[in-house]
């Protein structure tokens, strides 16, 4: 018996197949095309292994129809990632005979259910993780399940205070402009100051407004949802001294509202980092949501 997990990117697919114990036995990267060229090679990877096959998870960018009783489940919807708007993530799938239960969800929704089991949210029943990159996106454990409403939370959209040094910059989410993600996902930073995020040393003023801005999401989620811990991933956050800038932020902007949480022992850089993605599509796989 083994497991299928995807995880399904803007830039590309990672499909891998696991055994119950969590050992990885296959793997492939796939460059991400358009939707029939991307998913029909990923079921090509994982014809070889259709009768041994217990269930297949798939985590991917969104935003995504996650309502179990809609006709529309496993649908990608509204994306700015052109062509893959209304995109059946399950169809190539049951067309190729695969009979075997499909579960999709976020990747960031994976990425917490792999970090809840096997990385830094271990013991937490009320969790949230944040990847920070070339988007921003959220997702929470409240009591142990997945926060999910008329749809999954979308909480790279929230609103922020603009700082005032920042007020000529436009934004860069084509659907909400200023929105947290459109002034401080990696597209944000290149677009502000001219170059990738990676190019930027950790002296430079970027570094210290994106602080900011993470530190307001922060606190926002705390308020909200107040969560055991928060965990960040995402190529933004890779970022030492970033987390340590944050954590002092967040700190400064608490005040001392909340004496329980501590931003030194609960933020968190994610323990699993790039696998993340790929152990939250096995945890789906394997029914832990």
């Amino acid at each position: 018996m083994v497991y299928a997990a995807i995880e399904g990117g803007g830039t590309k697919f990672l499909c891998a197949v696991y055994t119950p114990e969590r050992k990885q036995i296959a793997q492939l990267r796939i460059e991400t095309r358009t939707p029939q060229e991307t998913l029909d090679a990923c079921v090509q990877f994982f014809l070889p292994y259709q009768e041994q096959l217990e269930a297949i998870g798939i985590a991917c960018f969104g935003p995504l129809e996650l309502r179990q009783q809609s006709p529309r489940y496993g649908h990608i919807l509204a994306t700015p990632k052109a062509g893959w708007s209304d995109v059946d993530l399950r169809f190539p799938f049951r067309q190729a005979g695969f009979k075997q239960t499909i579960r999709v969800e976020t990747d960031v929704n994976g990425a917490v259910l792999a970090e809840a089991n096997w990385g830094a949210g271990k013991d937490c029943r009320n969790l949230v993780y944040f990847t920070v990159g070339t988007g921003i996106g959220g997702a929470a454990l409240v009591d142990g399940s997945l926060l999910q409403g008329f749809a999954h939370p979308e909480m790279g959209h929230m609103r922020v205070r603009r700082l005032p040094e920042d007020l000529d910059f436009q934004g860069s989410c084509p659907f909400h402009g200023d929105c947290l993600e459109g002034l401080a996902s990696g597209p944000a930073i290149a677009s502000r100051w001219g170059m990738p995020a990676e190019m930027l040393p950790p002296e430079h003023p970027a570094w210290d407004l994106e602080a900011a801005y993470l530190a307001q999401m922060l606190q926002n989620t705390i308020a909200i949802l107040a969560p055991e811990r928060i965990i960040l991933g995402g190529g933004i956050s890779k970022q030492p001294f970033l987390i340590r800038s944050l954590r002092q932020k967040l700190a400064a902007d608490l005040g001392k509202y909340w004496p329980e949480f501590d931003p030194m022992l609960q933020v968190l850089p994610s323990e699993l980092k790039d696998e993340a993605g790929l152990l939250g599509a096995l945890a789906l796989a394997m029914g832990l949501a």
